[in-house]
C-alpha cells in the first residue's frame, strides 16, 4: 500500500475494474477487458493528486470506481474511514455529499431543458440542504463564487459559452459544499486563456473550501501546475507515482520518461512551483508505438513490448513488476534501474 501522507482522506487499494468481452447475438463472454487493474494510492486532505496517462489508461474509469458511478470488480476504497464499497443506497448517497465531480463536458450534467439556476441547485434539494428563497439564494452565492452574473441563472445551457458552462458545472459540484472533488479533464474542452481562468478558479476555491482534488488530465504541463503528488497510468494500471517536482524532474519508469520526453516547456510549469526542471529528462525517447489491444494484455511488464530501455530482457516479458518506492514518496514499477542523464539530479538527493 503506497501511503502518502499521515491520515489520509482516500484511500485506494488494489482497485480493479474489468469489462465483460462478448460476441455473437446471444452475447457469449469471449474474454474481459481489464480498464483498471490492482490501482493503490492515497490523497491526504488538501491536496491535489494528478492523475496522468493517455488516453484509455484508466484515468477516468479509476475515478469513477472510487465514486462508484462504476461499480468495481475488486479492490476497497475507503473515504475518511468508510469503506465505500459497503455502502446501500441511503448511506453512499449521503456520503457523496462529500464526494463530487466536475465532467470534461459540463453538458453531461447541465439539463438542456432547465435554467442554469435549477441545475445547480439540483443538489440542495437532493440532499435537503436548502429549499424556496435560501436555495436561491444559496445558488446565487454560488454562481458569485465561480464567477458568473447573477443574470446566468436565468440562461439555459446552450445560451451561455464554454467557459460558463464549466464554471456552472463547478458551481453544481460545491452547492452541497463537499471536502473532496475529481476534476475530470476539466479543462481540456476550452481555450487555452478560458483553460488558464478555470484552472485559477479551482486554486482559489481549494484555498477558500479546504477542498481536495483529484484532477485528471493529459496536458502533463498543467498537471505539473496543480498537482501536489502525481500519478501516471498505462493500460489499466499504476506505473509511477511520487511529489510532481520529484516525478517530473527525474522520472523513473521508462513510460513516464517517454511522456515527458514529448512534451516541450514543462519546465515553465514547474518553476511556478519553485522547482526548476535540469531539462535532462526531456532528452530521452519520445513514445513510440500503440498500446497493445485492451482484450489482449501483454504478459509481464505493461509496457515491455514499447520500453526504449536498452537493459530490458526476457524478465521484463515474464515479470509484472510491483510498484516499489525507488526514493522517499517516489514509487514505480520498473524491473531495472532507469538510465540516468549526466545532468539528472541525484534521487537521493
Amino acid at each position: 500500500m503506497i501511503e502518502a501522507m499521515a491520515r489520509p482522506l482516500l484511500t485506494v487499494d488494489r482497485l480493479t475494474k474489468h469489462y465483460a468481452l462478448t460476441r455473437g447475438a446471444f452475447s457469449r463472454r469471449v474474454g474481459i477487458i481489464r480498464a483498471v487493474e490492482d490501482v493503490s494510492f492515497t490523497v491526504s486532505r488538501g491536496e491535489t493528486l494528478g492523475l496522468v496517462g493517455e488516453s484509455g489508461s484508466g484515468k477516468t474509469t479509476t475515478a469513477h470506481a472510487i465514486l462508484r458511478l462504476t461499480e468495481p470488480t475488486s479492490g476497497t476504497v475507503h473515504f475518511d474511514g468508510v469503506d465505500v464499497g459497503t455502502l446501500d443506497r441511503a448511506p453512499l448517497r449521503k456520503l457523496r455529499q462529500r464526494m463530487q465531480i466536475v465532467f470534461q463536458d459540463p453538458g453531461s450534467v447541465l439539463d438542456p431543458r432547465l435554467p442554469i439556476a435549477v441545475t445547480v441547485g439540483e443538489g440542495l434539494t437532493i440532499h435537503r440542504i436548502a429549499e424556496g428563497a435560501a436555495a436561491a439564494a444559496r445558488v446565487r452565492q454560488l454562481l458569485d463564487e465561480v464567477g458568473l452574473p447573477a443574470a446566468i441563472a436565468r440562461r439555459y445551457p446552450h445560451e451561455c459559452s464554454g467557459g460558463q458552462r464549466q464554471r456552472a458545472g463547478i458551481a453544481r459540484a460545491l452547492a452541497v459544499d463537499p471536502d473532496f472533488v475529481v476534476c475530470d479533464e476539466p479543462v481540456s474542452a476550452l481555450d487555452v486563456s478560458m483553460q488558464a481562468q478555470v484552472i485559477n478558479l479551482l486554486r482559489d476555491l481549494q484555498r477558500a473550501h479546504g477542498l481536495t482534488y483529484l484532477f485528471i488530465g493529459h496536458d502533463l504541463a498543467l498537471i505539473a501546475h496543480v498537482a501536489t503528488r502525481v500519478g501516471v497510468m498505462y493500460f489499466g494500471k499504476l506505473v509511477e507515482i511520487g511529489p510532481t517536482a520529484g516525478v517530473y524532474r527525474d522520472p523513473i519508469m521508462p513510460y513516464t520518461q517517454a511522456l515527458l520526453a514529448s512534451v516541450p516547456r514543462l519546465d515553465r510549469g514547474l518553476r511556478a512551483r519553485g522547482a526548476p526542471l535540469q531539462g535532462a529528462p526531456l532528452q530521452g525517447a519520445p513514445l513510440q508505438g500503440e498500446p497493445p489491444g485492451p482484450a489482449q494484455p501483454p504478459t509481464g511488464c505493461v509496457f515491455h513490448a514499447r520500453c526504449p530501455h536498452p537493459a530490458k530482457d526476457a524478465e521484463c516479458a515474464r515479470i509484472d513488476p510491483p510498484l516499489e518506492e525507488k526514493a522517499p514518496g517516489h514509487w514505480a514499477a520498473c524491473l531495472k534501474e532507469p538510465v540516468r542523464h549526466p545532468h539528472s539530479p541525484s534521487r537521493a538527493a
